[in-house]
């Protein structure tokens, strides 16, 4: 499933990081810290991969 926004895709790149230890699990804050506990490695890495191309900044709920 790809990122549906800019910040979504940030936020699964900063919790993949986390995930793969490149990063502390402590510096995490908001949704990539949901994101690093509930979501697997391979779901991280979809949505950090999608391209940002046209894609909005923000997604209103």
């Amino acid at each position: 499933m790809p990122a549906k926004s800019k910040a979504q895709q940030k936020a699964a790149g900063a919790a993949l990081a986390a995930k793969r230890g490149q990063t502390p699990k402590s510096r995490l804050k908001g949704a990539s810290k949901d994101m690093a506990d509930s979501m697997s490695e391979k779901q991280l890495e979809e949505f950090a991969s999608t391209k940002r191309r046209g894609k909005p900044e923000r997604t209103s709920h």
